[in-house]
């Protein structure tokens, strides 16, 4: 039964980084997964009762390939770097209809110097942007409990992209103008690495997502999802 990660998968990890090639990724494709895969998909496992305990309609999916793990691979197509492989385990449990990153989700990112949880919504696409925006405008105070609530406050901070100026169509002097200008609606709530070898991990991830609870219902009541 999983309780927490094991200091291998950082080692791992940072040994990719140092070798990001497929030849040396081949060499050592057991020991990804033995070390990576293997335990990430036995933490999905087990956050998926978790998960439903914040949102019944959120879900857990440990599956190799179309689950709740990030595939390790990068696309490369538009950038310089054509390093072939991630060099951190990305978690997403997302909503029961969303179909990629940009859905609204909980997210654990693994990386050896940089460990994080995030919630909310990633570079929604131009609808859900605009229902999320209108929905700010429509409800400010709503959104203000979401964001202010202390416990959510206390963990998470709000992150992402911005517009410089207003979008059009929304009034500039809305008092909530600055929270419109957002193109993401996230919230990273950083971690020290040691974090992921604590006992009962499962349970302190998930007691830190539900501290987000109200922020991801707005966002669900924007975009006219069940929560």
């Amino acid at each position: 039964m999983f309780q927490h990660f094991d200091e291998s998968l950082l080692n791992f990890l940072v040994l990719l980084k140092n070798n990001n090639d497929k030849t040396w990724f081949a060499d050592h494709k057991q020991e990804y997964e033995d070390k990576v895969r293997t335990p990430t998909l036995a933490f999905i496992e087990k956050m998926d009762h978790w998960i439903r305990l914040i949102s019944p309609h959120y879900e857990a999916i440990p599956k190799k390939i179309g689950g709740s793990m990030m595939r390790p691979y990068r696309d490369v197509r538009f950038s310089k770097d054509k390093s072939p492989y991630k060099t951190n385990v990305g978690i997403q449990f997302r909503h029961e209809i969303g179909k990629d990153v940009h859905a609204p989700g909980f997210y654990l990112h693994i990386e050896p110097d940089n460990v994080f949880l995030g919630v909310g919504t990633w570079h929604p696409e131009a609808e859900s942007l605009r229902a999320i925006r209108d929905h700010i405008a429509l409800k400010p105070d709503s959104y203000l409990d979401a964001i202010e609530h202390s416990p959510f406050k206390q963990h998470y901070e709000l992150a992402g992209e911005r517009l410089t100026r207003p979008p059009k169509g929304f009034d500039k002097e809305h008092k909530l103008i600055e929270e419109i200008k957002r193109k993401d609606f996230i919230g990273v709530c950083e971690l020290d690495p040691s974090f992921l070898l604590e006992g009962d991990l499962c349970e302190k991830v998930a007691r830190l997502f539900g501290r987000a609870q109200p922020f991801q219902k707005f966002l669900c009541d924007a975009l006219k999802l069940r929560f």
